[in-house]
């Protein structure tokens, strides 16, 4: 009995040995871990902004009433100079063309008429002027023979001279006053055939507004019709058969050799962000390929942008010119940016998960073998991913990304 009872004390110590083992044994919890690396450290401040051509040329409607768009270039494709973008109504304004043209013929023939009309009436003026003189000269040789004749007779004469002076002197007045309605006359014609003039010569402008080529080559841009879009909708673009309005701005050339990106960043972005800075670029469009930009605006003044009710965002927008293209690129294209901050090269980079405070100081859990090691390190500055580690582990250390004495006390509780 003594023998047995000490078997199976024996047992019991061994099993009890080898579930003590078995739960508190590193190797039965499994810990995330990551490697120690050597990279680049960066701060840097995310956007995401669309690309804009640096030089493009807008085309807008000129002073044309009612443009109507008949014809459109078809948006992203390539254009040469010289080849129309835009094509306006024009039978309405050949219409308004024949009206102002039959209206200045009809100005002159009134003109020819009035002229006519006048003339007769200066030669019938003429002629009763004559008469006049012709009366007064004979009035004035009667007076002058009242030496010879009796004294009734020559103060008959006499009067007879101050009537025909009258006579003369009311037809001046009748003439004079016929020049000045005639001069008035023509002057109001005058106007008239200036104003018509005028209106042929507008009408002939609208015309030659009606087509609007491109003044060089490029990629044709139609740009959106902000007055058919509804109050929170994403207005169209241009189309064929939109009633439009003078100055609309409806297609943009851009000028592919100088492209920028149009940022817009957060008030605590904008007192970290600088001109010159560099910029990292991904285009949707073009996944394959990564593109460098710098900054060479930032706007001194913010942006208030409407959310929603008493939801306000104030946003700086900047402008940063990319330093290598591709000719897949288009204006309006989305693309993700990252201002580079700060950037160091070959730095020791841990996750941000991998490093734990002990006695207010960072150390990280280091796997030596099947157990891992708290070890102390000194930091340096941290992003959104990474810690810059100055000392304490190596490049290629295990670290644990969870506290493993944690994660066997949780093991425990299954």
């Amino acid at each position: 009995m003594k023998i047995l009872g000490l078997v199976i004390l024996a047992a019991a110590l061994g099993g009890g040995g080898y579930a003590a083992y078995r739960y508190f044994s590193p190797e039965s919890v499994v810990v995330k871990t990551a490697r120690v690396r050597s990279g680049e450290f960066l701060i840097s401040v995310k956007s995401t902004g669309d690309l804009r051509s640096s030089r493009s040329v807008i085309l807008s409607v000129g002073r044309i009433p009612n443009p109507v768009i008949v014809k459109l270039a078809e948006n992203g494709k390539p254009i040469r100079k010289g080849q129309v973008v835009i094509e306006l109504d024009e039978a309405s304004l050949e219409q308004i063309m024949l009206t102002r043209n039959t209206e200045a013929r009809t100005v002159e023939s009134e003109m020819v008429q009035l002229k006519a009309t006048q003339r007769i009436e200066d030669e019938a003026n003429s002629l009763k002027l004559m008469q006049a003189d012709y009366n007064l000269e004979r009035a004035r040789l009667e007076a002058s023979k009242a030496e010879v004749v009796s004294e009734i007779e020559g103060a008959k004469n006499r009067i007879d001279v101050t009537v025909f002076e009258g006579e003369k002197k009311g037809v001046e007045t009748v003439i004079g006053a016929a020049e000045a309605s005639q001069t008035a006359d023509l002057e109001r014609l005058n106007r008239r055939k200036t104003k018509a003039e005028r209106d042929v010569t507008r009408t002939q402008e609208y015309l030659r507004l009606v087509k609007l080529y491109a003044p060089v080559d490029g990629i044709v841009s139609i740009l959106p019709n902000y007055r058919s879009g509804g109050f929170g909708r994403t207005p169209p673009p241009f189309k064929e058969g939109d009633r439009v309005w003078s100055g609309a701005p409806i297609a943009e050339i851009p000028d592919l050799s100088e492209m920028h990106v149009k940022l817009a960043l957060d008030e605590v972005d904008r007192g970290r962000a600088q001109v010159g800075q560099e910029v990292r670029v991904r285009v949707d469009a073009v996944p394959d390929r990564d593109f460098r930009a710098e900054i060479e605006w930032i706007s001194p003044v913010a942006e208030v942008i409407f959310r929603g009710f008493r939801n306000l965002e104030k946003q700086f927008p900047a402008r940063a010119k990319l330093l290598n293209l591709d000719e897949r690129l288009r204006p309006g294209m989305t693309a993700n940016t990252e201002v580079v901050i700060r950037s160091e090269m070959n730095s020791l980079l841990i996750p941000i998960a991998a490093s734990f405070l002990k006695d207010g100081k960072p150390m990280v859990w280091v796997q030596r073998g099947g157990r891992f090691v708290p070890t102390e390190i000194e930091v340096g500055e941290r992003n959104d991913n990474d810690i810059l580690v100055l000392d304490g582990i190596q490049e290629g250390d295990v670290v644990a990304l969870e506290d493993p004495e944690e994660a066997l006390k949780r093991a425990r509780k299954l």
